[in-house]
């Protein structure tokens, strides 16, 4: 019998990772040439090496203004934030450091990480525009584990972005993507910040 939702939520959560076991996980994977998922192709390898550059840079260097600082703190819900993702996510690197960050800042936010790939028929639940799109954010209520946001692939600044490029080109070209990172550093999570303290509010 075909599971629900919730009972594939709640398998999620109880196979989850730290972000510090995944970011150990990414580490290990780019020391060994090796990435997520059951596709070993250079370029996902390439791809996994880079993200974990980016993600050990963000991690170092992200930093919140105050406001949003007492924003994030003064969340009283207990909720946990389950990622499905995988290594060779470039939307991913910009956006986990930025979660881990808003979880580290309180206690009520408990961030756990699944790969996609490991759990496609939750991924089947969680759409986006009909593709497995990642980074995707599922918000679960801690009280009775039901879903109550999600968020994902890109916050709504770099959306905005692709949906227009996409209009005019057809497709994201490997030029396009390479721009959109260039983007990602300059905005320096900002963009995601305030997508995700929205989400907190609503």
């Amino acid at each position: 019998m075909e599971k629900t939702t919730k009972e594939l939520v709640v398998a999620g959560l109880a196979e989850g990772q730290t972000y510090t076991e995944y970011r150990a996980l990414v580490a290990q994977l780019a020391l060994e040439g090796k990435t997520t998922g059951p596709e070993q192709k250079e370029a996902l390898v390439n791809y996994t090496q880079l993200n974990n550059r980016r993600m050990k840079r963000w991690d170092k260097t992200l930093k919140f203004d105050e406001e949003t600082t007492n924003l994030v703190s003064n969340f009283d819900k207990k909720v946990t934030w389950l990622v499905l993702t995988e290594s060779w996510c470039g939307d991913a690197s910009p956006s986990m450091p930025v979660m881990h960050k808003m979880a580290e800042l309180n206690p009520n936010i408990t961030l756990k990480v699944v790969l996609r790939d490991e759990h496609p028929d939750l991924m089947n639940r969680f759409l986006t525009n009909g593709a497995m799109s990642i980074p995707k954010l599922i918000a679960i209520d801690d009280k009775n584990q039901e879903v109550v946001r999600t968020w994902g692939p890109r916050s709504q600044a770099a959306t905005a972005l692709v949906t227009d490029y996409k209009n005019t080109h057809g497709t994201l070209t490997a030029e396009f993507k390479e721009d959109l990172q260039v983007w990602y550093n300059k905005d320096k999570g900002k963009s995601v910040l305030k997508d995700l303290t929205r989400l907190l509010l609503e």
